[in-house]
């Protein structure tokens, strides 16, 4: 059994852990609620741009456009599909990392003819580790996501698709269902899908709004897809750097708890160190009382 001192030697080091663990939770908390009042800020914009998009579709369902196309003359085997993997920086966030890195690892495996694009230090330096192929230039990192990164990451995978070195881009993260529960997430970013931008179906006879194009729908939609692709993207980096706030604070309140359960632990085992130690004094002293009374009685 320990002894009094070694007792108090872990005391005092899980206490000095507990510090840090609600430092940290607190530093999470505070960055969580900023990176959602973020994207509340952002978010009715993009919408609006998902609903512009949807009205053109809806007046011009028969429209060609790069955007759209689905490269029908090549096989999915043979077509070349970026992904775009957003992880953490660090870890000491409970499951998160190993979630999207998880999805990312199934769906490669399906499709080897892909190109991966890393966002976070933690994910770039385990698929380095395990022998993938990185995109050495896309080096970002997951702290703090700004429109204007969302922007430079919309711009590289665009012009990589236009090119035709990409048939699709996909954007795995980690999309926030509620306070309490997460889940890693895949979406397709190009090309887009029609369906996802089709309105809910109209009663009969129901006259739909005139809009005007101009020049034409071609080159408004040329305009409106990149930033609405932006505004994925962006919801995406933000999502997923809450759930990573989300789970570092959980991971931390555990973290916290088991260390007050510890310490109520050692406490016990402390003060029953204590009493036996006190208790053996008092023995001895009783015993030492004694024998000096029987010492004088001679």
């Amino acid at each position: 059994m320990a002894n009094a001192r070694e007792i108090q030697s872990r005391m005092k080091s899980i206490k000095d852990t507990m510090k840090i663990t609600n430092a940290m939770f607190m530093i999470s908390s505070s960055k969580l609620k900023r990176a959602k009042k973020s994207l509340e800020d952002t978010q009715p914009y993009f919408y609006t741009l998902q609903s512009a998009i949807g009205r053109i579709l809806r007046h011009v369902p028969d429209i060609s456009h790069a955007f759209f196309d689905q490269r029908s003359n090549l096989k999915l085997e043979e077509q070349t599909i970026g992904y775009i993997v957003v992880t953490a920086d660090k870890g000491l966030a409970g499951a998160y990392n190993h979630n999207v890195i998880k999805m990312a690892e199934e769906h490669m495996r399906q499709y080897p003819n892909h190109r991966l694009f890393v966002i976070g230090e933690l994910g770039r330096q385990y698929f380095s580790k395990h022998g993938y192929t990185i995109d050495t230039h896309f080096h970002y990192t997951a702290q703090n996501p700004s429109m204007h990164r969302a922007r430079v990451i919309m711009e590289k995978v665009v012009d990589l698709y236009m090119k035709k070195e990409l048939d699709q881009v996909h954007i795995i993260y980690t999309d926030m269902i509620n306070p309490v529960q997460s889940e890693a997430a895949i979406t397709q970013l190009l090309p887009l899908q029609k369906k996802h931008f089709a309105p809910n179906t109209l009663p009969i006879n129901v006259r739909q709004e005139e809009i005007a194009l101009y020049p034409d729908a071609k080159t408004v939609l040329d305009l409106i897809v990149p930033n609405y692709i932006t505004g994925f993207i962006y919801g995406s980096l933000v999502d997923s750097y809450s759930c990573e706030q989300n789970a570092r604070m959980m991971a931390m309140q555990t973290a916290t708890d088991s260390a007050k359960a510890m310490l109520h632990d050692l406490s016990i085992q402390y003060n029953r160190i204590r009493q036996a130690a006190i208790t053996q004094e008092i023995t001895e002293v009783i015993a030492g009382a004694k024998a000096q009374k029987k010492k004088r009685k001679r």
